[in-house]
């Protein structure tokens, strides 16, 4: 009786995955759609210059010197072709697809693989003069790139004219380029910051063009966020005006992860990891206090991507505050009255706040209004201690004479300044070759970054436009709203 059981269970098996296979390929048959592959061009050297064998300094293609390594040699593979490429999206919803009419073609964005070349354009051990310069606000990992940088010019490719530019953009045109070499930057990767000093600032298109071109550098490495890689498409496009033999790439830096079209900036895992101890600290002190409220302040001018993930892997937030999601302070749904009902079920909350949250809530005046920084950003107030303020405020006139108490923590340089953790390092380093391989394959104009985790080239002309909001309408957010159960703060 058994036996015959399980025989019938097996045929039952078999019959529904061959009904489930059949309503499958019906559905995949109705969409009758097909796709077309749309290779985003990259540009190159040779779009305005073309090869030359008259001079070692001109363009010329001769094989990758990684064919002469005397540690290791490329196996069969190992070069990538222009063949090889990356989709930008590779989840599709076939129930949708429905709605597109037979015949229909649905357009697919791809790019070039990163990786490297079996020809280059330069000759390296005569011919290159590298430039890398680092721009903007600290993040984790910026040594490291840096490191690697060189590493992988020296090691790789045999260039032994490498050089930092200190102090950002403004560096190129008042000082001195810093010669580097495997000695100079052996320990960097374990030390935050940027041994090359950075700024904010300073973009002088034509001084910096001048400067690159008198300087003899034609390749630079420009390690930067959003508004450095506009003005790497800057220095781009007035070097292409002059149609000069100089490679440009651009590195995205950004702890913030607002950089759009890659997977994740570099030195996000660290910042997460850093924004967790003080999550940790905020729960202790709220935790050991009468009606306590730990209030973090975490990095996110225009995105909340370090707020949401460190309340994910946290699981102590009570109320998790984002630039992309509106929230009000009183009546009903609001933030205190949610705040409330918590501190009396459990005694204690802890409230994560990305600094560009809640801006237009804050008064202000109208200086402060048109006030800019160094980068042409509006300068936020800090949402921190006006909330403090607030619960302050609230809880006096609400619940006067009950003990409260408020403690807030901004972590926000400590997560900068810190070395990258290891997978920020791995990161980095294939960054940082990733770059070296493409400018040396002639490509000029493009980021290197990770797409569906494999490392792509994109032209800095979409990654300066390109945002990473957090998108409140997908998986993620919701997995937050069922971490802390907080309202939506959508209807006043």
């Amino acid at each position: 009786m058994a036996d015959h059981d399980h025989e019938h269970k097996q045929q039952q098996e078999s019959t529904d995955g061959a009904a489930l296979q059949i309503n499958q390929n019906h559905a995949l048959s109705r969409t009758m759609m097909s796709f077309n592959l749309v290779l985003q061009k990259l540009p190159h050297l040779t779009d305005y210059l073309l090869p030359s064998a008259s001079s070692r300094h001109d363009l010329m293609v001769i094989p990758n010197p990684m064919d002469r390594n005397e540690f290791y040699r490329p196996f069969h593979g190992f070069y990538v072709s222009d063949t090889d490429v990356i989709l930008r999206r590779i989840l599709y919803d076939l129930e949708l697809a429905g709605s597109i009419s037979p015949g229909d073609v649905v357009d697919v964005l791809a790019y070039h693989r990163a990786g490297p070349r079996s020809q280059i354009y330069l000759d390296p051990n005569v011919a290159v003069r590298a430039a890398i310069v680092t721009c903007g606000g600290l993040c984790p990992g910026m040594n490291t790139v840096i490191r690697e940088l060189v590493v992988g010019l020296w090691e790789l490719y045999g260039v032994r004219q490498i050089f930092g530019v200190p102090a950002g953009y403004m560096g190129f045109y008042s000082m001195n380029p810093i010669p580097l070499h495997l000695h100079t930057v052996h320990d960097w990767h374990k030390r935050g910051g940027t041994l090359l000093q950075t700024s904010r600032g300073g973009f002088d298109l034509h001084n910096i063009v001048d400067s690159i071109q008198r300087q003899g550098f034609n390749q630079v490495y420009i390690i930067g966020g959003d508004g450095t890689m506009r003005g790497a498409l800057k220095i781009f496009n007035e070097i292409c005006r002059r149609k000069l033999n100089i490679a440009v790439t651009g590195l995205p830096k950004t702890v913030d992860n607002d950089i759009g079209i890659i997977d994740r900036s570099f030195g996000f895992q660290t910042a997460v990891e850093i924004a967790q101890q003080a999550i940790s600290a905020a729960h202790v002190e709220a935790e050991s206090a009468v009606n306590g409220i730990g209030l973090v302040k975490l990095m996110g001018r225009s995105t909340g991507h370090i707020a949401l993930h460190a309340t994910l892997s946290s699981r102590d937030v009570d109320c998790c505050l984002i630039p992309e999601n509106d929230f009000y302070l009183y009546g009903k749904g609001g933030l205190f009255e949610f705040l409330e009902q918590r501190l009396k079920k459990n005694g204690h909350v802890v409230v994560v706040v990305a600094e560009g949250a809640g801006q237009d809530l804050i008064p202000r005046t109208d200086a402060q209004k048109e006030e800019r920084d160094e980068s042409g950003n509006p300068v936020f107030l800090d949402v921190g201690s006006w909330l403090k303020s607030e619960l302050n405020n609230w809880w006096s006139r609400d619940h006067p004479g009950e003990l409260f108490t408020v403690k807030l923590i901004d972590p926000t340089y400590m997560v900068r300044a810190v070395p990258a953790n290891a997978t920020d390092n791995l990161y980095c380093t294939l960054l940082a070759h990733s770059a070296i391989h493409g400018i040396m394959a002639g490509y000029t104009g493009f980021v290197s970054g990770p797409i569906n985790g494999n490392y792509a080239y994109i032209p800095l002309a979409e990654v300066a436009e390109a945002k990473n909001a957090v998108n409140t309408k997908d998986h993620k957010w919701a997995w937050v709203r069922s971490v802390t159960n907080q309202p939506d703060f959508e209807n006043k």
